[in-house]
């Protein structure tokens, strides 16, 4: 019964995807940014879905069982602080530039060889994001179907393939609202079924507010402010979050959509993080002999409640690595290949069909990670943490502040991913896991330098970038070339013989200009 509950979830997900795959239209706008048209249930519920994925739901309620309620929460609640600050401060500048994938914005603001080596960052972490959905659908399918793991992850991957080959960000956000309502649905359900079933029954030492899980490091402190932190900052930079802003129709319907995302998101990760807490505590579970949710699920719930929570998680994730997929790819081809959106009359769009075969290779590797390193919400703060290094200043500060140029950009970005892919070779365990990922034995580094690892790479990414840009003031032939890289993107967008045009007193772009009349583009 389970199986089919869940599998009719899917085959919902697949049919919605499929039948609004026809607003595409054979142009690259509407499949990357759904032609900037969504209104604000449509990006809130996207935003949530990408959010509330396996990682914060399965990887929250097995950390939360074995190392606290901060240790497995702050997964959702890194991802709400995230949200919260992209409506606060990023949202409505983004959406103003009218950006089609983020690698875009290291262009215009940095320059070319700045966004290559943004978008293979961008390109390596998301397939770490990707990876951690694949293993939860892949640990599902060998629980409730005795699938092989990696065949689950197969499969998985093919489904959301299908759909989001077709639609792209259109698939992606329309497909968001069903699985939106499933997770919420699902969450609250869960957390009362918990409760009068069992209450809510928190361990000494475990519960939110033990607050030595956020000052004291035998308690796994150093780890959960690194994932806090490396999800609250680092996902700003986060590639599917900022395609679903882009595509937003006003940056004030972004901003709220942020805002109401970021709300959601903290609460769904709190129930989850509460249900784990009683199942380990008045039933034992634990994540050692499996997710202690698929086991709390399949064993204790009610059929229908096990149908109705699996289906939000398959569908979250579902969402999350749809994102994954559409974003890494169109960053690959337009950001690293260079490859740009064209309207001439009977050809097709060359951006629309190379992002489509692109998603290819980027699933297969998703795919041979999933199968290596089968851990759920490490993947995904490992994601952010190489992000919160190398990315994370130059694209916060450099929204605003307008003296560091390239050279710091690059500099920050050197400093911050080398240092940290040095810390993850040397560190023996990976946010309390054992490293099966990278690891090189050695005496220097023990375990307790876990977490650790995470806010010091990325204060050296922070600090580099501050030290370059105060030294080293920003070329006036740089500015140049920003204004006329935000031109371009501009008239790429627009039919020939169109001027774009700014509203008076928007920001164009970082560092940009507006025009002082609204009818006049801004200078470039």
């Amino acid at each position: 019964m389970i199986i089919l509950g869940v599998g009719t979830t899917v085959l919902a997900v697949l049919v919605i995807g499929v039948l609004v795959a026809r607003k595409v239209d054979g142009d690259s706008t509407n499949y990357l940014v759904a032609g900037r048209q969504l209104g604000m249930p449509l990006v809130a519920v996207s935003l949530t879905a990408a959010a509330v994925d396996s990682n914060a739901t399965v990887g929250n309620t097995d950390l939360t069982s074995g190392y606290g309620f901060w240790a497995g929460a702050s997964l959702a609640l890194g991802l709400a602080v995230c949200l919260l600050l992209a409506g606060l401060f990023l949202a409505k500048p983004m959406n103003r530039m009218r950006l089609l994938t983020l690698g875009d914005f290291f262009r215009i603001r940095y320059g070319r060889r700045t966004e290559t080596l943004a978008s293979l960052i961008m390109i390596f972490a998301f397939t770490f994001l990707l990876a951690g959905n694949l293993v939860a659908c892949g640990f599902l399918l060998e629980y409730f179907a005795h699938v092989p793991y990696a065949a689950g992850v197969v499969v998985a991957s093919a489904l959301v393939l299908s759909y989001t080959l077709a639609g792209g960000l259109f698939s992606d956000a329309y497909t968001a609202v069903l699985q939106t309502v499933i997770t919420v649905v699902a969450a609250v359900a869960l957390i009362v079924w918990v409760a009068l079933t069992y209450g809510i029954v928190v361990p000494e030492g475990m519960g939110p507010f033990d607050l030595e899980q956020l000052t004291s490091s035998e308690a796994g402190a150093p780890i959960n402010w690194a994932t806090l932190i490396a999800l609250g900052i680092g996902d700003l930079v986060a590639i599917d979050f900022m395609q679903r802003i882009f595509g937003a129709k006003s940056p004030r319907v972004a901003q709220r959509s942020c805002f109401l995302a970021a709300g959601t998101t903290a609460v769904i990760g709190t129930i989850f993080a509460l249900v784990a807490l009683t199942a380990s505590s008045v039933l034992g579970l634990s994540a050692a002999d499996g997710p202690i949710l698929y086991t709390l699920l399949g064993e204790y719930a009610p059929p229908l409640l096990a149908v109705l929570v699996l289906s939000g998680i398959v569908a979250a994730s579902f969402s999350t690595a749809s994102g994954a997929i559409l974003a890494t790819s169109a960053v690959t081809v337009r950001n690293v290949f260079n490859v740009r959106r064209t309207e001439i009359t009977g050809a097709q769009d060359p951006l629309l069909r190379w992002t489509r075969l692109a998603m290819l290779p980027v699933v297969l590797v998703g795919i041979l990670l999933a199968v290596r390193v089968s851990q759920t919400g490490i993947l995904l703060t490992l994601a952010f943490d190489l992000m919160l290094a190398s990315l994370s200043a130059s694209f916060i500060l450099g929204t605003f502040w307008k003296r560091p140029g390239a050279r710091a950009a690059l500099a920050a970005a050197g400093v911050g991913l080398t240092s940290r892919l040095v810390f993850l070779a040397l560190t023996p365990t990976i946010y309390g896991a054992p490293n099966e990922l990278f690891h090189l034995e050695n005496t220097l580094v023990t375990s307790a330098f876990d977490g650790w690892a995470t806010l010091l790479a990325g204060a050296l990414g922070w600090l580099t970038y501050v030290l370059v840009g105060l030294t080293a003031a920003r070329p006036q032939a740089e500015t140049d070339t920003q204004r006329l890289e935000l031109y371009r993107l501009y008239r790429e967008q627009t039919p020939s013989g169109f001027t774009p045009r700014v509203r008076a007193g928007a920001a164009a772009g970082p560092g940009v200009e507006p025009a002082a009349d609204p009818q006049v583009p801004a200078r470039v």
